[in-house]
């Protein structure tokens, strides 16, 4: 019976350790304390027979290779340990060692089910562990960071016997995720083996062909830890694409001491450890390949090439852009017009295609050049925009921007309004982009580039109205006497005074009809010139300055090349328009030499990246384009001061055509010009009155978010508040090696209540309150 018992612990199931003992022949020979002793070792049999079964079946077919590592040390460390225990038994019985052997050879059960007392609570554990790892939910089995992160909470348990043993397999599934990472952190490839269970997938939709899964992700991995692992294989996989065009980067060594850092990791792994070693990697990584792969100077060289055409750094471009569309669409009109009216294909005659608009963007770059004359061809960055920059129509895709992302270290990002600005520029949706060529996708994404769009449509829609609302000025029919009084002889005879004041009563019939007009367009100019100027000149070129030089390692920040524009600020009835100045007394410290300048900080590309999102996280919530209660109603009066625009002119041309029927004998036979008329002033009248209240309205909205103190308290924040706080976490000293110190905080730059404090200047918006009603809608 005794050689039975020891055989069915070995893991051969025994018919005596799995009988009830339940009859009453049994009862007869065996008491009561000896039944319950083979219950016992029936138990601890039965547990071994299935984690042998178990263990073996796991180690052949799961798909998980940790889940197969811990398996395999399951059957091969532990569950050998319980065999060497049943046959150390085995040899102490046979060496009659007195304590399992008495008196006359008698070997007391007690002693021997006794001396695997401490298996029974290691062995239910082990059980119920392989159970976790072999149960399946939902469809889909147990994931390595699951079982990681199931042992290390059973470190916790209290019972030393169970800690040590989840100690070992925590040391075990450990080392074979970490060898996964160092495939990834070392190579730039996804591990051959295990790769369904690695926490970075190959995704072709994502912006850097890689995407981190979050339910694959161990939780002792901190997110910007991850970030910088998914950053390191990325550079190293585009390294290897690249090895074989340029010899310089082809070669990626440093292995040794890469591997060290690696090496010196204890299990069970520490997250502070953990990030400092991949932090270690990812600078090693920074100061040798990716400074050849990705110079500063490069960089800097695209965020000037954003800088001066996406945030309209050059107004010359936003003048010239919004002149050439507004010819493409007038020339659209003319055509439609000229064309028979049963030709007439309703509005598909003046849609705008894909390459009208392309055919708009280059004739701005010819205008540009036009501007600068016989020095055109030496503006690199006018030539490198030319080969980037892509104007096209907007083709919305509801899987691209907006979706919260964790890659890289990228978190969701503010939310940029849906307020439809790119509508603005030719009245269908229409967008500036970039191509982003390699290297710089390590650090700029599709993501920040979206915002960039975003940002510019914004701000060229405020450029454009103001532009359009000045250019009425140059009307000068409309503000002076035309035609002129007949000259002498003919202007002295009697129908040469008849017709002088014919002339006259008609101009100051048109100037009443104007002057209402004229006011409201004035006073428009002013609110656009004043926005305008707060957000390019307080916010735009302030956090520019700021970025620039953390980005630089400088204090303050050079011009660059081309300067930023200055916005004329005009409270009286005249054209305010913004012109680029250039300041010869500041020579950009980059114009003789391409590369960066020197700095005593050199930011590796995802510290870039990361201190760039920041930046434009900071810049939407300070241009206030995150604010839809704000641009819903700026973006109307948008739409008004266009219809202004447009109603002014449509009125020249019915005063033209009426001044050459009156004069000339012009005649066309298929208008009546005094209804035109007519209709056109009493539309004037109305979209007055709707500017007015627009105005009203967006600087109610500005009130509004003055005094709300939850806006205020994240826009008085720095940009470091809210969810830019996620980003900021990754340039945190989290592992306490003081690699935080340098991290960009940007600088509190603007404020709302200096917009409105600029606005209120000279109580022009009360004035207008008391006034409405007069001159059709009245003055402000």
């Amino acid at each position: 019976m005794l050689h039975e018992i020891l055989l069915s612990l070995s893991g051969h199931p025994s018919p005596l350790l799995r009988n009830d003992h339940s009859d009453p022949a049994a009862a007869a020979i065996l008491s009561a304390p000896e039944r319950e002793l083979l219950s016992t070792a029936g138990h601890l049999s039965d547990l071994h027979c299935k984690l042998l079964s178990y263990t073996a079946q796991i180690s052949a077919s799961h798909p998980s290779v940790i889940c197969r590592a811990v398996s395999t040390a399951i059957n091969s460390v532990h569950l050998g340990a319980f065999q060497r225990k049943v046959l150390e038994v085995e040899e102490s019985i046979l060496r009659k060692d007195a304590a399992l052997v008495g008196a006359c050879n008698i070997v007391p059960l007690t002693a021997v089910i006794g001396e695997f007392s401490g298996w029974t609570r290691r062995l239910e554990w082990l059980w119920n562990l392989v159970q976790f790892i072999s149960r399946e939910s939902k469809g889909a089995t147990c994931r390595a960071a699951q079982l990681i992160d199931k042992l290390r909470d059973e470190l916790q348990t209290g019972y030393a016997d169970i800690g040590e043993t989840a100690l070992s397999l925590v040391k075990v599934a450990e080392t074979a995720w970490l060898k996964q990472v160092s495939t990834w952190v070392l190579y730039g490839r996804i591990p051959m083996l295990g790769h369904n269970d690695f926490f970075i997938r190959k995704d072709e939709e994502d912006e850097q062909g890689y995407s981190i899964d979050d339910e694959l992700l161990p939780a002792f991995v901190t997110q910007s830890t991850a970030s910088s692992m998914l950053f390191i294989g990325t550079s190293l996989n585009r390294v290897h694409r690249r090895g074989g065009m340029d010899p310089s980067i082809s070669g990626v060594g440093h292995f040794s001491s890469q591997l060290q850092e690696l090496a010196q990791l204890t299990f069970p792994l520490n997250s502070v450890m953990l990030s400092r070693a991949i932090t270690a990697i990812r600078l090693t990584l920074s100061r040798t390949t990716l400074q050849k792969l990705l110079p500063l100077g490069k960089v800097l060289e695209i965020l000037r090439i954003l800088r001066e055409f996406f945030l309209l750094g050059r107004g010359e471009f936003a003048m010239a852009l919004t002149q050439q569309a507004d010819e493409k669409i007038r020339s659209r009109w003319r055509r439609a017009d000229n064309l028979a009216y049963e030709k007439r294909d309703g509005l598909g005659t003046v849609m705008i295609k894909e390459g009208e608009v392309a055919t708009v963007l280059s004739k701005t770059w010819t205008a540009l050049g036009t501007m600068q004359g016989q020095h055109a061809d030496e503006d690199e960055e006018l030539e490198l925009a030319r080969g980037l920059l892509r104007l096209n129509l907007f083709k919305s895709n509801p899987s691209t921007p907006g979706k919260g992302t964790s890659e890289n270290g990228q978190r969701a990002s503010h939310a940029i309004a849906a307020t439809p600005f790119r509508n603005l520029l030719f009245s269908v949706p229409v967008t500036l982009t970039m191509q982003i060529p390699s290297p710089l996708d390590l650090f700029l994404a599709p993501t920040d580039l979206h915002t960039y769009t975003s940002i510019n449509s914004y701000l060229l829609s405020i450029r454009r109205a103001h532009l359009r609302l000045t250019d009425l000025w140059k009307i000068t029919c409309l503000r002076r006497h035309h035609p002129p009084p007949p000259r002498a002889p003919y202007g002295n005879t009697k129908g040469g005074v008849a017709k002088t004041r014919l002339l006259h009563e008609r101009w100051s019939a048109r100037s009443s009809a104007m002057r209402s007009a004229w006011s409201t367009s004035s006073a428009a100019i002013f609110f656009l010139a004043e926005t305008e100027a707060y957000l390019q000149v307080e916010v735009v070129e302030g956090l520019w300055d700021d970025f620039h030089g953390w980005v630089t390692g400088t204090e303050e920040s050079a011009r660059p090349h081309h300067q930023r524009p200055s916005i004329s600020h005009h409270t009286h009835m005249g054209p305010s328009s913004a012109h680029s100045q250039e300041d010869d007394d500041e020579p950009a410290p980059d114009q003789s030499n391409p590369q960066a300048p020197k700095s005593s900080t050199t930011h590796d590309p995802q510290t870039l990246a990361i201190a760039h999102r920041l930046y434009l996280r900071t810049l939407v919530r300070r241009l206030l384009l995150a604010q839809q209660r704000f641009t819903d109603p700026l973006y109307d009066l948008l739409v008004h001061i266009d219809h202004l625009v447009a109603l002014v002119h449509r009125l020249h041309g019915v005063w033209t055509a009426a001044d050459l029927e009156a004069d000339e004998g012009v005649v066309d036979a298929f208008s009546n010009l005094a209804a035109d008329e007519a209709d056109v002033r009493a539309g004037i009248r109305d979209v007055e009155a709707k500017v007015k209240h627009g105005v009203e309205d967006v600087v109610a909205v500005l009130r509004g978010l003055s005094m709300d103190s939850a806006f205020m308290a994240d826009f008085e924040d720095g940009g470091g508040g809210g969810d830019g706080d996620d980003d900021a976490e990754d340039f945190g000293d989290e592992d306490g090696d003081g690699e935080g110190e340098g991290r960009y905080v940007p600088r509190r730059v603007g404020g709302v209540d200096r917009l409105l404090m600029k606005l209120d200047f000279g109580g022009w918006l009360d004035s207008g309150r008391s006034n409405r009603g007069r001159d059709g809608g009245g003055e402000f």
